[in-house]
């Protein structure tokens, strides 16, 4: 058995490791969220920046509830591995991670109040954060929020720890750290400190007013497909470094950061590593958002219908593709035009990374929290259609597939993956086979779909695709949309 990897002494020299001394540089970020795009993505960029310019700038990573990732990289001593996929698979040992912290909120607000860490990057998925989107204010129904108002000294949640490390900063006269969103939502930046500001204001109204004049919130886009780990990338990693390493992660050769530059304590020299900095992200982030998350849900709901495991499977369906293709020329026509973006190029390098074969990204991944994802992805690009006299026929032609799969959960007794679950099965139910009750149902769920697509030409499109899908089967759906 090979040895664990725990140093970087009796590495092979095709595998690339950071290129600086570790212990000569501090912590200054904390990153709640150990999954593997953090790791792929701004930890990287952040071996890169040490690697170029030094600084204090190693990260403490945390996750909130669990321990398995934060106690592998302990063992390893906060190195891991990443093993680019392509048609020459690359590996290359990070090493800008030093202790992580697992399922301890305790011990991640200590860290969080430690005057050394000037930024507090996140990555906890849509649903960890407690936000409500369409209020832009903390959501008080949500049980982490909704614990933590009640014992703000002892906070679990994403909101409680920032506000009360916020807290004992301005009480001991320390200067706030940047949040950092990263997560793939809408004006991310914007977002997450209207939640801070909602959940603050609720106990503390001076805080709150500190924390809108003294804390920045810089907005980003980040972009990298990050598959999950499997025992191949284990075993990979192991033959090219020769090296066990339970911490290691794959990805596509792709990587992609903007970020708004506002950093008032300082920041890594991130764009050592590639990373963009722009004074408004907003364009970049519809861009990636509509085109390429959009597109992958497409993929996702009709390569599970369809028996097709993984994006590059769903893309390798010429009928497919080509509804791809569609719904990528669509979506790139409400990007604002004046923005400098390149989107015919940026949609044939999509479906270049799609096809990638050495990427082997479940479409059942990619599938997960709909009623959390589409909003942006499909819903918002389809208001602004309507209002420009515009088609949104893909973006319903979507929804009607996302729902024909929801039904099809529905009738075999499964859940999906979905924060909303209970409620999307429960319709479905209680629907019976009425495609009309499901259509309207579904998008009357609180904050998902504007008014305008709940009824009219948007609601009646996509009924039709459930209702031919349920009848002919998607194949047949999909032939007679493509000559239509």
């Amino acid at each position: 058995m090979s040895p664990r990897l725990t140093g970087l002494s009796g590495l092979p020299s095709a595998v690339r490791r950071p290129g600086y001394d570790r212990a000569a540089h501090g912590f200054g970020i904390l990153h709640l969220g150990l999954g593997a795009f953090h790791r792929a993505h701004q930890a990287i960029y952040t071996d890169d920046a040490l690697a170029a310019e030094g600084g204090d700038w190693r990260i403490l990573g945390a996750n909130l509830r669990s321990r398995d990732l934060p106690d592998a990289m302990n063992a390893q001593n906060g190195l891991y591995t990443v093993l680019e996929r392509s048609e020459q698979d690359r590996a290359r040992v990070i090493g800008a991670h030093g202790p992580a912290i697992g399922g301890d909120a305790a011990a991640i607000l200590r860290a969080a109040c430690d005057p050394g860490i000037r930024i507090v990057s996140l990555t906890v998925s849509e649903k960890a954060y407690g936000i409500d989107r369409a209020a832009m204010d903390a959501d008080t129904a949500h049980p982490a929020v909704a614990a933590d108002l009640a014992r703000p000294q002892a906070p679990q949640g994403v909101l409680g720890i920032l506000v009360a490390a916020l807290a004992a900063r301005r009480a001991a006269g320390t200067a706030p750290f940047t949040a950092l969103c990263c997560d793939n939502l809408p004006d991310n930046g914007a977002l997450l400190r209207a939640g801070v500001l909602g959940f603050a204001r609720r106990s503390d109204p001076a805080l709150a007013a500190w924390i809108a004049e003294e804390v920045a919130f810089p907005a980003t886009m980040v972009d990298r497909i990050t598959p999950a780990v499997t025992g191949r990338t284990l075993a990979d990693v192991e033959t090219m470094t020769g090296h066990r390493d339970l911490a290691c992660v794959e990805s596509e050769p792709f990587s992609q950061w903007v970020i708004e530059d506002h950093f008032p304590q300082g920041r890594p020299a991130w764009e050592a590593g590639g990373a963009q900095f722009v004074r408004d992200v907003r364009a970049h982030e519809a861009m990636k958002l509509r085109m390429l998350n959009g597109s992958h849900s497409l993929m996702a709901y009709a390569g599970q219908i369809l028996d097709l495991p993984h994006i590059r499977e769903a893309v390798a369906d010429p009928m497919l593709a080509a509804l791809v293709r569609r719904h990528l020329r669509a979506a790139g026509a409400t990007l604002p035009p004046g923005a400098g973006l390149d989107v015919a190029a940026y949609a044939d390098a999509l479906m270049a990374r799609f096809a990638n074969p050495a990427i082997a990204h479940k479409t059942s991944q990619v599938a997960m929290d709909g009623t959390e994802k589409l909003p942006q992805r499909w819903f918002a690009p389809s208001v602004e259609l309507l209002a420009r006299g515009g088609d949104p026929r893909p973006f319903a032609f979507a929804t009607g597939v996302w729902l024909a799969w929801l039904a099809g959960l529905a009738s075999r007794n499964e859940a999906p993956d979905d924060p909303r679950a209970a409620a999307l099965l429960d319709l479905a139910r209680r629907a019976e086979g009425d495609d009309a009750a499901l259509v309207a149902g579904v998008l009357a769920l609180p904050g998902l779909a504007p008014e305008a697509l709940r009824a009219g030409a948007f609601a009646d499109t996509a009924r039709d695709i459930l209702s031919r899908i349920r009848a002919q089967g998607l194949r047949a759906v999909m032939q007679a949309e493509l000559a239509a």
